[in-house]
C-alpha cells in the first residue's frame, strides 16, 4: 500500500479552502489506489482545525513549534524533505499558490522528486501520475507525463477541485515535535496585510458586476458602476484593471485578489485566465459577455454571450429602468 501527501495550507489560524480541494481529489486518488491519505499539518500546536482533518484524511501528521505559526519555506523544506524519506509518499500535494510557489521547487530540488506545477487534473496510468495543466492562457489542456521515480510532487490549481468531503473518515492524529537539528530560520515573519482591506467587501455581495481588459477605457467604469448599482450588487474587477490602476486593489477577483462566492457573477470584457477562474469557483451562477467566442471564461460560465459588453450593459439598464 502506497501513501499519498496533502500539505495543508493555513493563514491566521484558519484552513485555505486549496487544502480542502487537495483532500478531495486525494481522497478519490487513494480510494482508487488503495493508498493511505495523509495530511501534513506544519504549525504552532493550536489551530483549531486539526481534528476537521481526521474527517477527511486516513491519518494527519502535525509537526508543532511556535516558530512554525507563520509560514517560512525553509523549515518546512526541511520537515517535509525528512517526512517524504521517512514514508516515501507515492504523490505529496500542494497548492499554486503564493505558499506553494515557494515552497514546491526547492523541495523539488532537495528531495531529487520531480515537479509538476499548476495543475488542474491528476491521473495514474500504469502506475505513473498524468497531470493536465493549461497553455496558452488557459486555451489548450496538455496531458503531461512524468518519468519514473520513487515519488512524486505536485501543485494544485486553487479552484481545480470541489472542496467537498468525500464521507466522513476517522483518522489518527500523529503529533510530531519540531526536529532538535533543524536550522535555525533565515527569514523573520514581520506582520501580516490583507490587500483585500477597504471601503467595500467584495468577499460579502450576493451579486458582482466584474469587469475585465474588454472594458477598454477608465471613462467607461460609470457606465458598469451604474449597471451594478441598477442590479443592487457591487462592482469587481479582473488584475488588468487594477494595475491599470483604474480601481482599487480591494475590487480585485482571483488568487492575487480576493476568492468570492456571489450567488451571481456577471463578468464582462473578462477573458478567464486561470487566477481569475479560481477566486470565482465558489460563484453561484456565471453570467459572461466577451466578444472572444473561445475565451476561457466561457469554460467555466452557467450562461454566456458572444457580443459587445456595452451593448449588453444598455440593454439591461433599460431593462431595469422600466
Amino acid at each position: 500500500m502506497g501513501e499519498i501527501f496533502v500539505v495543508a495550507e493555513h493563514r491566521q489560524g484558519a484552513l485555505r479552502e486549496i487544502t480542502l480541494e487537495m483532500l478531495y481529489k486525494a481522497n478519490e486518488l487513494s480510494q482508487a489506489l488503495s493508498h493511505t491519505l495523509t495530511a501534513i499539518m506544519i504549525g504552532a500546536g493550536d489551530e483549531a482545525f486539526v481534528d476537521d482533518l481526521t474527517k477527511r484524511a486516513d491519518r494527519v501528521i502535525a509537526v508543532e513549534d511556535e516558530r512554525l505559526r507563520n509560514f517560512d519555506a525553509d523549515l518546512q523544506n526541511d520537515i517535509l524533505h525528512r517526512l517524504i524519506e521517512e514514508y516515501r509518499p507515492f504523490l505529496t500535494l500542494m497548492g499554486h499558490t503564493a505558499w506553494g510557489m515557494d515552497l514546491a521547487p526547492s523541495l523539488s530540488i532537495k528531495s531529487g522528486l520531480p515537479l509538476a506545477t499548476d495543475c488542474v487534473d491528476i491521473r495514474v496510468e500504469e502506475g505513473r501520475p498524468i497531470v493536465i495543466r493549461q497553455i496558452y492562457s488557459g486555451k489548450l489542456f496538455s496531458r503531461v507525463a512524468f518519468k519514473e521515480s520513487e515519488g512524486y510532487l505536485i501543485t494544485v490549481r486553487p479552484g481545480a477541485f470541489p472542496p467537498d468531503e468525500i464521507g466522513e473518515r476517522n483518522g489518527e492524529l500523529v503529533r510530531k515535535e519540531i526536529p532538535s537539528d533543524l536550522p535555525e530560520a533565515r527569514k523573520q515573519f514581520v506582520e501580516f496585510l490583507d490587500a483585500g482591506a477597504g471601503e467595500i467587501d467584495i468577499g460579502q455581495a450576493d451579486l458582482l458586476v466584474s469587469i475585465g481588459r474588454g472594458i477598454g477605457e477608465q471613462e467607461n467604469i460609470e457606465e458598469i458602476k451604474e449597471l451594478a448599482e441598477l442590479m443592487g450588487g457591487v462592482i469587481s474587477c479582473s488584475r488588468p484593471v487594477v494595475d491599470k490602476n483604474w480601481l482599487p486593489k480591494y475590487h480585485q477577483v482571483g488568487t492575487s485578489g480576493k476568492s468570492v462566492k456571489p450567488k451571481v457573477y456577471l463578468a464582462l470584457g473578462i477573458s478567464g485566465a486561470f487566477q481569475h477562474v479560481a477566486g470565482i469557483s465558489g460563484a453561484g451562477t456565471v453570467i459572461a459577455v466577451n466578444k472572444d467566442s473561445k475565451a476561457p471564461i466561457f469554460r467555466v460560465a452557467d450562461y454566456g454571450v458572444v457580443d459587445d459588453l456595452f451593448k449588453i450593459s444598455e440593454a439591461l439598464k433599460e431593462k431595469l429602468k422600466t
